[in-house]
Formats: C-alpha cells, structure tokens, sequence
C-alpha cells in the first residue's frame, strides 16, 4: 500500500515522465521536420541570407568583447547599418550562440530543431491542461509540424518567426489563466500575470510582426473573457499583463521605436511588401511573388479546413456533455481567434488594415495562420479522444501534413553555400548587402561601393583639387570603435568606411566634431588640418536605450515582486 508521504513524491515523478515523453515526442517530431535537409542541404527560403548574416555579424562581434550588439558591421559590404538595434535579439542570439557549439553548416537544421521542439512542449502544455495526456502528446506533434510552420522553415526561412510562433501555445494559456477564462491552478493572480508577462515579452524579442499579431489575439482573448464573465476585470487583469510584458521588452522596444526617426523605416512597406499585395490569392505583375502568394494563400486554405474539421469533432463531444466548463470555454475562444485570423487574410478586411495601429507592419496578412495553428493543434488533439473517428483522424493528418512537406521540398531553393559565401565576403573585408528599412535617414545604399578601403584620403576641398599624401594607421577598428591616426604636412579630408548614424560619437584629437557627408550617401567624412590627427569614432548609448534598460530594469523588478507574492500566499494557503 502506498502512504499518503509517498504519493505525492510518485505524483511528481508522473508529471516528469509525462513532460519528458513530451520532449521526445516534440524533439522527434522536429527531427521529422527537418530530414530532408541531412541529404539535400540547408533550405534558403527568402530571408535565409538575412538571418545568416546577422548570425554571422553577431558571433563575429562577441568574439570582439560586445556582448549586446547594436550596429551590424559587416552589412552594407562592411559600411554597417544599426540592424541590431531594430530586429529582435532573440532569433540572432540564439543562431550566433548555436555557431559555438555546431559546425556553422548545422546551425539552421539545429535552430530549426530547437524552435519546434520548443513548439510542441508549449502546444503541450496548452493540451495538457484539458486534455488526456497522449491526445496532448499527439497535440504537440500537431503543432510542432502544422502545415505553416513548414512553410516558414521550407520556403520562407524566417528563423525569428518560428522561434515566436513555437511560444504562442503558452501565451494562449498564460493569458486565459490570467483573465480567468479557464481556471489557475496556481490559484494566484500575481504568478498567473508574472508568467504571461514573461511569454508575451518572449513574443516580441523574438518578431515584431508575429508580436503585433500575438498583441491583437491577447487582446481580443481579453475582450471575450470580459463578455463571457460579465465584468470588467479581465481587461484590467490583461492591461497589467500586457504593460508587464512590454516594460520586460522595452530595452529593445524603446530605441526600436524612438530610432525609427534615423532609418528609412518605410521601405518595410515597399511594392510588394504591403498588406495589399498578399491578401488571399492575390496576383501582382512579379510571377515569383504571384507562385509564393498562391501556395501560401492555399497552405491556409488547407489549415482552416482541417482546423474546421477538427473543431467539429470536438464540438460533438461538447454537445453530448463529456466537456469540463473550461473545455467548452477553450473551444469557443479558440473558434472566435481561429475567424477573426480568417477574416484578417482576406481582402474584406483591407480598411482593418489601414486603420488598426502597427497592422500594416505585419506585411502579409497570410501570417496570421500563425496564431490558427494553435487551435488546429488543440482541436486535433481533441479529436484523438473519438474513438471512431480517431484513426481516420490521424490519417488525414498525416496526409495533409505530409503532402505539404513534399509540394514545398520540390518548390524551395536548396543551397549549403549561403553561408561559406557570407564567411568568405566577411574574411575578404568585404561584407554583405544591407536591408533597406534599416539604412541611415538620407542615406541611399545601392550607391555604396562593394568593395572599399576602411580609409581613404580626399582632397581638403569637395570641389575637387588633388589628394595629399598622407600617413594613415588603423589603431583600432571594431564594430563599435574606430580608431585611425593620420599625418599630413597639408589639410585633407578623410573618408571612413562607415554610414553617419546619430549614436556614433565623432572626435578629433579628444575633441568632438561634426562629420561631413559623401554626395550620394551617407559615408562619413571628417575634414583633418596638417600634421598628426587621431580620429577616434565611438557607437555610444543614446538616451533612448538607457531609458529602455531602465524600464526593463523596474520590469524585471515587479516580475520578480509577483512571483514572490504568488509564492508566499501559495505557502499560507497550504496546509
């Protein structure tokens, strides 16, 4: 007979054997995922390069001793752009930290592999929490291979957006708990706002666009809890949430937002890239981009279908009485998200788009099949628990998911030398192409040379004349200082390999100047007089980031308040 002293203690090596099955299951699933890449090569979806680069770039400048990134040397072919300051850290952490451990060459299938195995234990634990144990278990893999999280890895190689959409699961369930949609069994507001906080700021230091989409769920999840319990106080519980999460993120937030005044952020939204441009089906003059919108627009289709189908079976069970409350709560709220993620994807929706704050950022309005995965994988769990219709269930899965797997293996570019090219053009100082939301406020970077010296003299005047000889000694050359010493018997004027942004800090001989611009572009230039001149050029923290940090600072603080308070009326509560 087991004592009472004993059961706990086996109660808890149950729920350790249950979230490891869960991991092998999730990692499995992952490696499933990524098979097709131990014999064809690593996939180059569109945004490959870009986050190759940056891997790249970051690895390369903790090397130099800067553990907090901000200005990408190495981009713009070696003139850099402030990449660092606007993307979230998240993704490009994460693969720069991968290239210790791994062969380059492996950091994408790795990164792929953690992202979706993370995936599948946030799907199940959503399922757990009102499901059997091996219909969360199936769940899980459901998720961590949905049919848009192949497109991402496939086509579109948007590591950032797959390391947000494998959280988004747990930010579901952090928020019903903490408008108490379904029940805490924490039974503690304060850890319930604590962990939601934590996963919803986790969204945007991930990907802004995935965060905007996740913000617009949360929110509209916070609405439906209000309707269905009548009160108000979901909303004032979410708005805490919600304000716990971004003051969590606003290192990054603050200067993302406050800097966009410095860059060409606008270009986020150029031909092709607009909302417009990707609606359901929507054909344009560019054929490649017309190919893309169609398989994206049908992947859709194919998950708001099996999703339908899946919500169907589970609504039976609901009908015939076999659902808890917050099963019945859960499988409303997933619908209600599930048709308005549909409706944003079709061009109805359009004046939603022009009107609602920081939408049109999102791009493509397809990507809201990030947030119809979550009830997909629910509402397929679910369906696992019909007896008769189980097997045909995980047959159509099975089908669908394979099937999607195969259109978008034969359509993707395969390519292992993206990145032993990007190592080579970094070794020959030379660099790779910038982003043009990214670029300097007057700057234009398809004017800048491809290959340029780090210094190069010009003459004292810009109306022309001769170039002096002069003496030039790099001292110090990072990503964030630069240091060159010139000598002179005549004034000159020194162009550095490096695009002017309002947080470099410009001196000469210990005092600030003004740099000078090149005509077409942004390149800095410093006028020198005769003999020796020590320029010394510093990426310094703005004000902005040290508000940012402050805000995070108190954030972490009041986080860790709350899990404190939970903790304690936890222990008084127990017997």
């Amino acid at each position: 007979m087991t004592s009472s002293a004993e059961l706990p203690d086996k109660m808890k090596a149950a729920g350790l054997r249950e979230w490891l099955i869960a991991l092998g299951v999730s990692m499995g699933t992952a490696l499933l995922v990524i098979a097709p890449f131990f014999w064809l090569g690593n996939a180059s979806g569109h945004d490959f390069g870009f986050h190759a680069a940056s891997w790249l770039d970051a690895a390369g400048q903790w090397k130099e001793g800067i553990f907090s990134p901000r200005w990408t040397e190495w981009a713009n072919h070696g003139f850099g752009e402030p990449r660092f300051i606007f993307y979230p850290p998240l993704s490009w952490m994460l693969g720069a930290a991968l290239s210790f451990v791994v062969p380059w060459s492996a950091v994408p299938g790795f990164f792929i592999v953690i992202a979706q195995t993370l995936a599948g234990i946030c799907s199940f634990a959503l399922a757990r929490r009102f499901l059997p144990r091996n219909a969360a278990l199936f769940g899980a893999a459901c998720y961590a291979a949905n049919p848009y999280a192949l497109l991402v890895v496939y086509m579109r190689s948007d590591f950032s957006e797959q390391l947000a959409c494998a959280l988004m699961p747990l930010v579901v369930l952090t928020g019903l708990q903490l408008c108490g949609l379904v029940e805490n069994r924490r039974r503690s507001f304060s850890r319930a706002m604590a962990f939601f906080a934590l996963a919803f700021a986790a969204v945007w230091l991930s990907n802004a666009p995935a965060a905007v989409i996740t913000s617009y769920s949360v929110a509209l999840i916070f609405a439906w809890a209000a309707l269905e319990k009548k009160s108000m106080q979901p909303l004032w519980r979410g708005a805490g949430g919600l304000a716990l999460g971004f003051g969590l993120a606003s290192f990054y937030l603050v200067p993302a937002a406050y800097e966009q005044r410095w860059v060409n952020i606008g270009q986020v939204l150029s031909l092709g890239l607009q909302p417009a441009d990707n609606f359901l089906y929507t054909m344009g003059n560019d054929p490649e981009h017309n190919v893309f919108n169609w398989i994206a627009s049908s992947v859709v289709v194919l998950l708001l279908v099996m999703t339908g189908i899946a919500a169907i079976a589970a609504l039976q069970r609901t009908m015939q009485g076999q659902e808890s409350d917050d099963r019945k709560k859960l499988w409303r709220m997933l619908l209600v998200l599930c048709a308005a993620a549909a409706i944003l994807m079709t061009r109805q929706s359009s004046f939603l788009w022009l009107y609602l704050p920081k939408l049109r950022f999102v791009q493509f309005p397809w990507r809201w099949m990030a947030i119809v995965a979550v009830p997909y994988a629910y509402f397929s769990a679910a369906a696992m628990m019909r007896q008769r219709v189980r097997w045909i269930w995980f047959a159509l899965v099975l089908i669908a998911v394979c099937g999607t797997a195969t259109v978008l293996v034969k359509k993707t570019w395969w390519d292992s030398d993206d990145i032993p090219s990007l190592q080579e053009a970094v070794a020959n100082d030379q660099g790779f192409e910038g982003t043009d939301e990214y670029d300097p406020v007057g700057d234009d970077h398809t004017n800048l040379p491809e290959k340029s010296a780090r210094v190069q003299v010009l003459p004292a005047e810009e109306s022309g004349g001769h170039a002096p000889e002069a003496e030039i000694r790099i001292e110090r050359w990072t990503a964030e200082e630069r240091v060159v010493r010139v000598v002179s018997s005549e004034p000159l004027r020194v162009a550095l390999r490096l695009l002017d942004y309002p947080a470099w800090h410009v001196e000469v001989n210990r005092r600030p100047v003004t740099p000078q611009h090149a005509e077409t572009n942004c390149e800095m230039i410093v006028a020198l007089g005769t003999g020796t001149e020590r320029i010394t050029v510093r990426f310094v923290r703005t004000p902005d980031r040290t508000l940012g940090s402050a805000i995070s600072l108190l954030g972490v603080l009041t986080l860790l308040a709350l899990l404190n308070a939970g903790g304690v009326r936890l222990l008084s509560a127990s017997p």
